[in-house]
């Protein structure tokens, strides 16, 4: 009876400390979301341009044709897959609510479901609270962006589709297939996915079957469900990206090109402008071929390979890309969130990078946009301290992802999901 007592009073105690360490992120969630909240309802304005126009205007527009029963055929914004119809329509759930306010009130619910999916994981053996501050304090800094766009969304699935990986290999499948139509970049979680063994086949198969039937679905609902594969091809060098800094220095030297909005995004228009958006491509291309080196020459690959790879993938796309759009680095506070939320994963650094360059990307946008549109000295000195710690994260992250994988780290340990006791014979399961 003695012994049974001890046992549940350490218990209540284990729960009393649980509950104590939740409250101070909870606080802190409610200080920042409340913030950000006034900020995209214009009750405090930051200055530059208004942030909340993609959802009062594109993403109702957009509303107004899904209704229809057709996805935007002619418009050349829709750049999406059809999959995302969903996040779009989803304000009409709240019939009660104007579409824009509406739109902001799911969002914030996605993003309490995201910080609870952090602070049930960091309360489990073998990880740590820093991911849930990581997501607080990252979505945080890049501001009212955060709110007005469906990105958060989509990260919200990214992060349940890592957290469920290890024990729950279907769900986890599901949800990556889900979200690889939502936005495309979730099919990247699946980068440091094992090929072999029961677990591994379950996710490669749920993700595969789930992906397949949601497009076949999707395409027999309404006509259009595939046109953003064109509308993506066409696109060109965003002037936030990394090859736009080439641009951005050239105008003072005499560049003859133009930056105007094209495809939904400003971007350069001119001579040099296809040369340096195929470059960005090669290098896409490169850093392709420097992950399926990586998985040849790999190791084991655990739970934590899986987190670390999928953030490493997204860095890498991300910094490559000819468009880096603010909103792309809640890809990255999310994945960076889960990494560090692993007591045992080493990209703690890249992350720190990441949260760095989502508080320099607020300053860029909206802040001293008009400075990046002009390509004015403070505008680009924010794009290259941005994008060098960009590229400074994408590396670390990859050298740290190849030394982890190559018999040179300590003991791995996977995130556990919440209502899961440790098991620390599963642990290594490949995923």
């Amino acid at each position: 009876m003695m012994q049974g007592a001890m046992i549940k009073g350490s218990g209540e105690v284990a729960m009393a400390g649980g509950g104590r360490g939740v409250w101070g992120p909870v606080a802190a969630w409610v200080v920042t979301r409340t913030v950000v909240m006034l900020c995209v309802l214009r009750v405090l304005v930051l200055p530059g341009p208004d942030v909340t126009t993609d959802v009062s205007v594109i993403y109702q527009g957009w509303f107004e044709v899904l209704k229809t029963g057709s996805y935007p055929l002619n418009d050349v914004t829709w750049q999406y897959p059809p999959a995302a119809a969903l996040a779009v329509l989803s304000p009409g759930l709240l019939p009660f609510l104007d579409y824009a306010p509406a739109f902001f009130a799911l969002v914030l619910a996605a993003d309490a479901v995201t910080l609870a999916l952090f602070l049930r994981a960091g309360r489990r053996p073998g990880n740590r609270p820093a991911g849930a501050w990581a997501w607080i304090v990252g979505v945080a800094l890049l501001g009212p962006t955060a709110y007005a766009r469906y990105d958060l969304m989509v990260t919200a699935v990214a992060v349940a589709a890592l957290f469920a990986a290890l024990r729950r290999p279907r769900v986890a499948g599901a949800l990556i297939a889900f979200g690889a139509l939502l936005k495309v970049w979730p099919a990247l979680l699946l980068t440091g996915a094992a090929l072999r063994g029961h677990r591994a086949r379950a996710l490669w198969r749920t993700a595969a079957c789930v992906a397949a039937g949601l497009t076949v679905a999707c395409v027999a609902a309404a006509p259009g469900a595939l046109a953003f594969l064109t509308f993506q091809r066409d696109r060109g060098t965003e002037i936030e990206s990394l090859g736009g800094l080439v641009f951005h220095v050239a105008r003072h030297f005499g560049w003859s090109g133009q930056v105007l909005l094209n495809y939904g995004s400003v971007e350069f228009l001119g001579p040099g402008v296809p040369l340096v958006s195929t470059v960005a491509m090669v290098l896409s291309g490169a850093a392709l071929g420097w992950l399926v080196l990586w998985r040849a020459r790999a190791g084991e690959l655990t739970g934590t390979t899986l987190c670390e790879a999928a953030f490493t993938a997204t860095l890498l796309f991300t910094t490559t890309s000819r468009v880096i759009s603010p909103q792309y680095l809640l890809w990255l506070v999310g994945l960076a969130a889960v990494c560090l939320t692993v007591r045992a994963g080493r990209q703690g650094l890249p992350a720190v990078l990441v949260l760095l360059a989502t508080g320099v990307t607020l300053l860029e946008f909206p802040v001293r946009f008009a400075d990046v549109v002009a390509s004015a000295p403070p505008g680009i000195a924010l794009l290259a301290v941005r994008n060098g710690l960009l590229v400074a994260a994408s590396l670390l992250a990859c050298r740290r992802l190849w030394v982890s994988t190559r018999g040179e780290a300590g003991p791995r340990v996977a995130p556990v999901p919440a209502r899961e006791a440790p098991d620390t014979g599963t642990a290594r399961h490949p995923v």
